[in-house]
């Protein structure tokens, strides 16, 4: 008999080579049926693998992480299937779970259209419906190679060629369908269900090279449930309603263009937008204790040589050699930069904690097909600040910071925040001994703030550890923005040190914060978070005076004199169009208040009051309307918060 040990600690006794199926089957029916897989000492298995005496095994059901996973993997499969039973002549190459859904790489020399998406995803479901067996083999190297060149599988053969010599080659069979593939995967096509849509088509190269043939690459999506599913599709409507391009357009803010891929230009009312966001983060960091500096955008290459930067980060720098032949880069972060700062003069003990803040403008080299509106630029400007202080200071700084965070997220209507622990990456400087110290410190200092966070393995600055903020927006997807690490290499890479209460040097612990992230970013998640109706403060332009007739043109300008005065930001419409088109026309470009005025008004000395999206007005004394308006502004918080739920 073997000794199983649960997830709970209990233990389980079953026959000498029993399986997972069998493990679930006895723990109980309703697990045996919904079970999908198993977890054995931390690997996800096939249920249908021997289990061995002492393992610690889980069983995972289509709802949990891996089980989602998985069925998304299965997906891809059953798609690969669909596609040689429909177009044999088609050759598979690679098809992964990916975040939300799944893909597969097909070789085909006639393209795949839309109507041919419709007939795989019937295919596929004629595919779970037979609930075909899903059979792991493991084959030997050389049959395995020859197996897929008689298919006409050069791909799958060429993978094969390239593993490793010791590794296990294992194909899993499904019906007729044989793939190369490490596993694991479901009991049978049936377990798949059919909470599954082919989404698009897009164009890929062979192992991701520009020198190879280039593919064809079928989207995909699967869930648990239908209603999972549903869900998702609901997700994608919202997104591509609130799409920030879009916005941008509709509202005047900014453009791209060809001559400057990745760079924004911002048009007058975004600048005005940009500008409320850079002020707002100044008063709050200057009501922090921060002071603020600039520093110059281009270096030259020692400096990032010394930093670290150079070995780690070159490959996404923008370089240029001047005639006296010195290499001179634009600036990928702003911390060498603060540390030269922080170096001039002597510091002492007594100076810290030293928290210095910069709106950094910084240049990375993305890839054209990586370039995504304001979310990803390469051309940004980041709401900086490096806090220079001693290891004492660490957990204490770490909380302020957190707490600093936390406070602006909600001002802007982001309640919903999830942190991540990111430690060491494979890329880094420093040595093991420093990296412990720092992982050490920063995770002390989340847990005595109280924060409850998650682990995301290797994904830490190439310099230091952090905490990565998560902002959770109004229909349901996930931003990471703000940042927080913990840098024991760079300030002593760069020289910098202060005089400790012993009267020696010493190096100081440097703390790298941004809250927003890039303001470029930041601005087109409120956009799609607001999906345009941006709060009141926050507004570009928070009212639109519009006239009814030319008789209250005069008047018009008063109360855009009023407003100007109040500080509120306001245009005034004087065309002569009808007032109902001056209204779709301001709601289209999200102008939250409208003063609307005619002869009435005029000689009454009123206003009447329209909302975006609400049909009735009010009609109020000119003073009465502006004093609310303020009243509105200087009460962000609570208006943020509304807004967030209006546009949701």
């Amino acid at each position: 008999m073997m000794r199983i040990v649960l997830p709970d600690g209990s233990v389980r006794e079953c026959e000498d080579g029993a399986t997972g199926a069998d493990l679930a089957s006895q723990i109980g029916k309703s697990l045996a049926k919904a079970a999908v897989a198993v977890k054995v000492d931390g690997e996800l298995r096939d249920l249908s693998r021997p289990l061995h005496d002492g393992a610690k095994v889980a069983i995972v059901t289509r709802t949990d992480e891996d089980g989602v996973e998985l069925l998304r993997h299965d997906a891809a499969h059953v798609m690969a299937e669909a596609v040689k039973e429909l177009y044999p002549e088609t050759q598979v190459t690679i098809g992964p779970a990916i975040e939300n859904g799944f893909y597969y790489d097909f070789a085909r020399d006639e393209p795949f259209t839309p109507e041919d998406l419709e007939r795989i995803e019937a295919k596929m479901r004629d595919i779970v419906e037979r609930n075909e067996e899903i059979v792991r083999e493991v084959w030997e190297r050389d049959r395995a190679v020859e197996f897929f060149k008689q298919q006409g599988e050069a791909y799958k053969a060429e993978i094969i060629g390239d593993l490793p010599a010791g590794e296990e080659i294992t194909l899993y069979r499904q019906g007729d369908f044989i793939d190369l593939c490490r596993g694991p995967h479901l009991p049978s096509t049936g377990k798949l269900g059919k909470a599954f849509k082919l989404m698009k088509l897009a164009g890929a190269y062979w192992r991701g090279d520009s020198r190879n043939a280039m593919l064809q690459r079928v989207y995909g999506t699967a869930w648990p449930d239908e209603k999972s599913l549903q869900a998702y599709l609901h997700q994608l409507e919202e997104a591509e309603r609130r799409d920030h391009r879009k916005l941008g357009r509709e509202m005047d803010l900014f453009h791209f263009q060809e001559e400057g891929p990745g760079m924004v230009f911002w048009h007058p009312k975004g600048w005005r937008l940009f500008q409320t966001l850079i002020d707002y983060m100044r008063d709050r960091q200057t009501e922090a204790g921060y002071v603020e500096i600039a520093t110059p955008e281009v270096l030259d290459r020692s400096l990032w040589e010394a930093s670290g930067h150079w070995e780690k980060f070159g490959e996404n720098m923008f370089t240029t050699e001047l005639p006296d032949e010195r290499v001179h880069c634009l600036k990928p972060m702003n911390c060498p930069g603060c540390v030269q700062i922080f170096k001039q003069g002597i510091k002492s003990y007594r100076d810290l904690p030293l928290s210095i803040a910069e709106f950094g403008k910084v240049h990375r080299y993305e890839p054209s097909g990586a370039l995504h509106g304001l979310m990803r630029v390469r051309a940004f400007t980041q709401d900086d600040a490096h806090i220079f202080c001693t290891e004492e200071q660490i957990s204490e700084e770490c909380e302020k910071v957190s707490k600093l965070i936390l406070s602006i997220y909600r001002d802007f209507g982001f309640e919903d925040v999830r942190i991540k622990f990111s430690d060491r990456p494979a890329k880094r400087v420093g040595s093991d001994e420093i990296w412990d110290k720092s992982e050490a410190a920063l995770k002390a200092a989340a847990e005595a703030s109280g924060l409850e966070f998650s682990y995301n393995p290797g994904e830490g600055a190439f310099y230091g550890p952090k905490l990565e903020f998560v902002l959770r927006d109004a229909i349901g997807r996930d931003w990471q923005c703000g940042t927080l690490q913990v840098d024991l290499n760079l300030p002593g890479r760069l020289g910098a040190s202060y005089v400790g209460e012993d009267g020696q040097k010493h190096v100081p612990v440097m703390l790298h914060r941004a809250l927003f992230g890039s303001l470029e970013r930041f601005t087109g998640i409120l956009l799609e978070h607001y999906a345009g109706r941006l709060p009141l403060w926050l507004a570009p332009v928070q009212v639109v005076v519009a006239t009814i007739t030319s008789d209250a043109d005069a008047f018009a300008l008063e109360v855009k004199a009023a407003l100007k005065a109040a500080g509120i930001l306001a245009e005034v419409d004087l065309r002569n169009e009808k007032i109902n088109y001056k209204v779709r026309e301001h709601s289209h470009q999200k102008v939250p208040v409208m003063f609307v005025v005619g002869k009435r008004e005029a000689e009454n000395g009123s206003v009447a009051v329209r909302r975006l999206g609400l049909k009735d007005q009010a009609v109020l004394p000119l003073g009465e309307a502006i004093a609310r308006l303020q009243k509105e502004i200087g009460g962000r918080i609570n208006e943020a918060e509304e807004a967030a739920v209006e546009a949701a």
